[in-house]
């Protein structure tokens, strides 16, 4: 949710303030999401594949775990958001030359290397968490969720595969606009195929809403 309230960074006249925070925030609230979506994919399918009654893979479905390599995650997205905003901070500039005798204000990025790095850093991890929920989708649906995490993820990683060369591609006020609908649509995949298809069971099929349900053989 956070995610989808940090597009209103981009309503009004850019500040220094909002200019620091409008990329430096979505990519470190895309950091968490996804990687914990990656740690929970991750625990799901160790799961499945622990077999001995003593296997050393225990030790890595207790929670503690999960949230270190959350932890992890996020500390290599902070230091690259770090890294840019004291080298080189995004700040207000103003562009005069899309349109000649209008002056649109927006937010100049600074180092268009460490945008794309951040950027980069997320999709790297989204199609980490692609690849391990691709390998899982063949265990039992009632017990995983790995198929409605392949397709979010899949979004995710279309979004902003082509938000780059559209991002590149305009100028001006229109820039903000890629940048906020790349934001909504990714947020949107995310939380749409992995809680939507929950919404539907418990809207509509109420029978398989149930702990018995889990124990019947399909």
């Amino acid at each position: 949710m956070l995610s989808f309230l940090c597009c209103l960074l981009y309503i009004g006249n850019p500040i220094k303030l909002t200019c620091l925070l409008q990329n430096t925030s979505f990519n470190l609230l895309f950091t968490i999401t996804v990687s914990s979506v990656l740690a929970k994919t991750i625990t799901v399918l160790i799961a499945f594949n622990v077999t001995k009654p003593k296997s050393r893979f225990k030790m890595l479905l207790k929670n503690k775990y999960s949230h270190m390599f959350n932890a992890f995650c996020f500390t290599g997205e902070f230091s690259i958001c770090l890294y840019w905003i004291i080298l080189y901070p995004p700040y207000p500039a103003q562009d005069a030359v899309s349109k000649p005798g209008i002056l649109i204000l927006y937010c100049n990025v600074g180092s268009h290397v460490l945008f794309y790095l951040a950027l980069g850093y997320n999709s790297f991890l989204a199609l980490l968490c692609f690849l391990v929920a691709f390998f899982a989708k063949k265990l039992p649906d009632r017990f995983n969720e790995a198929r409605h995490i392949t397709f979010s993820m899949l979004v995710f990683c279309s979004v902003w595969i082509s938000f780059i060369p559209a991002y590149i591609s305009t100028k001006g006020k229109y820039m903000t606009a890629v940048q906020v609908f790349a934001i909504l649509a990714s947020s949107t995949g995310l939380l749409g195929f992995i809680f939507l298809p929950k919404c539907l069971i418990i809207l509509f099929r109420a029978e398989f809403n149930v702990k018995e349900s889990l124990y019947i053989s399909s």
